[in-house]
């Protein structure tokens, strides 16, 4: 027997790692091809110009590049001419909080995560869907303190969060809420409440506030102004015994008188689930025209038109040393801003051509 050629596997005779591409034929090809083989021509060698340094599969293809420009736009039509600026602040953000590089003060209030995320979130809310028209802004003073107090109403406490929004875009300063002591038993809303700038609705809280220079909010009718039948909305309940007062006697701050009408009509209540709200240890358990008939979509509030206006502060630096103690004057001044709200409560509904418009 002849000798046979020997052809080899793959690249170098190693099995495996074939390029599956033979450039030179075997002696038994060029046997049975005879005469009329032909030796193949060499590939042509690039020019210098089209030789690419590195190796071939590292050079990626001009239409693999990212298309940053495509992105660029994407934020433009997104947030506008000063998306590049908004993007970039938000990446500054999220960089603080997972390095930790923010602060809290000594109540929990962190004043970024409330301007950057919960304001933020509430602006479109007011802004949209309530459509507010805010008045006698200027009656909330630029700097020292002062005790802000309004009705409160709607079954949800959005009056207040939409409060704490105007004071903070029209006075570019931070209004401290006073919250029920339910808020901070609550898992998650008490955490979130206390980084948002509410702190629990005593005396002793408010106080130090007022003391520190601080714009301080506060709603004295409580879960009775929340809670109260639909029937009854813009008729204020009792204003408690009047611990606000005695709190900005004590510290002279004046007092400012907030009137909100809208937020009444949010969420209509029309009945209380008594039993369950007492087995929940809740001050009631709302229903609406939708809630819980439509389940969680029934938590959407109404589009309702909102008129927020800030009255004429009434001094408290004036009266006497230990006013204060005096049960019958703190009772007179208590009632004198309960008055004054109501009358201002009658007057912007006269003024609103309907409830959603």
């Amino acid at each position: 027997m002849a000798d046979a050629d020997v052809i080899p596997i793959g690249s170098g005779g190693r099995p495996g790692r074939g390029s599956a591409r033979r450039t030179t034929p075997s002696a038994a090809a060029r046997s049975l091809a005879g005469k009329n083989y032909k030796k193949p021509e060499p590939d042509p060698q690039p020019e210098p110009d089209d030789v690419i340094d590195g190796p071939a599969a590292e050079q990626p293809a001009v239409d693999e590049l990212p298309d940053f420009a495509g992105f660029e736009q994407l934020v433009r039509d997104m947030f506008g001419e000063a998306g590049e600026r908004k993007v970039a602040e938000w990446l500054a953000f999220l960089r603080r909080r997972l390095t930790g590089q923010y602060e809290v003060d000594e109540f929990g209030y962190d004043p970024e995560l409330t301007d950057q995320v919960l304001l933020s979130g509430l602006r479109p809310l007011a802004e949209k869907w309530f459509r507010v028209e805010v008045r006698g802004i200027e009656n909330i003073p630029d700097t020292g303190s002062a005790l802000i107090v309004a009705n409160h109403s709607g079954t949800m406490p959005l009056d207040g969060l939409i409060t704490q929004l105007v004071v903070a875009d029209h006075t570019n300063r931070p209004l401290r809420t006073l919250a029920a002591d339910l808020v901070f038993r609550t898992p998650f809303v008490g955490e979130l409440a206390r980084k948002g700038g509410a702190t629990l609705a005593s005396n002793d809280d408010a106080e130090r506030l007022l003391r520190e220079g601080n714009l301080v909010g506060v709603w004295p009718e409580g879960f009775k102004g929340l809670g109260k039948p639909f029937s009854e909305r813009y008729k204020l309940q009792r204003f408690g015994r009047g611990g606000f007062v005695s709190a900005a006697m004590r510290t002279g701050v004046p007092i400012v008188p907030c009137s909100i009408v809208g937020a009444e009509e949010i969420y209509p209540l029309v009945g209380n689930i008594a039993s369950l709200a007492r087995l929940l240890g809740v001050p009631y358990i709302p229903v609406t025209p939708f809630f819980p008939l439509l389940g969680p979509l029934g938590l959407i509030p109404l589009p309702s038109k909102w008129l927020i206006e800030f009255g004429e502060p009434i001094r408290t630096d004036e009266f006497p040393e230990g006013a204060a103690d005096d049960p019958m004057l703190v009772f007179n001044v208590t009632d004198q801003v309960r008055e004054t709200i109501q009358q201002t409560l009658y007057a912007l509904l006269m003024q609103r051509r309907s409830v959603f418009f």
